[in-house]
């Protein structure tokens, strides 16, 4: 029997926790579903092509990597540098928000882990934070 303290193992990666690849596009894959489908996120989806399915894979290959599982993203298109990429789009709270609440029902569908999903969505919520590039419109009150 070894001696804990000597256990150079490093804890889990979220990619492994999740269940790798597999479950990583299962999550993708059910996120742009409901993109594609629920009027909730009507705001989001109209900043993605008609055809999802490049913005799948992208997403899938950038989540891997992000995840702690293989470097996909990287390997095909260099350092995401997100921030310059989402730079085009207009990103507002309400954009942000939309994000992450579809997020946050892919993962629920799937039946993520609760400790899981509440650590991946403190780390998804920096990240989409980060990706507010103008202002939220205004809203007069009377």
């Amino acid at each position: 029997m070894s001696d804990a303290s000597n256990d150079t193992r490093s804890a889990p990666t979220a990619f492994e926790l999740i269940g790798g690849e597999a479950r990583v596009r299962a999550l993708i894959d059910r996120f742009y579903d409901l993109m594609d489908l629920e009027p909730d996120y009507a705001g989001i989806r109209a900043l993605h092509p008609a055809s999802l399915d490049h913005s799948r894979d992208k997403f899938f290959w950038f989540l891997c990597g992000w995840l702690g599982g293989p470097d996909h993203y990287i390997s095909r298109f260099g350092h995401p540098r997100l921030r310059a990429r989402h730079l085009p789009f207009p990103i507002a709270t309400s954009e942000r928000d939309q994000w992450l609440h579809c997020m946050q029902q892919a993962m629920e569908d799937i039946e993520l882990d609760d400790t899981l999903r509440a650590r991946l969505m403190k780390a998804f919520f920096d990240t989409a934070d980060w990706m507010v590039n103008r202002e939220s419109p205004v809203t007069k009150v009377m």
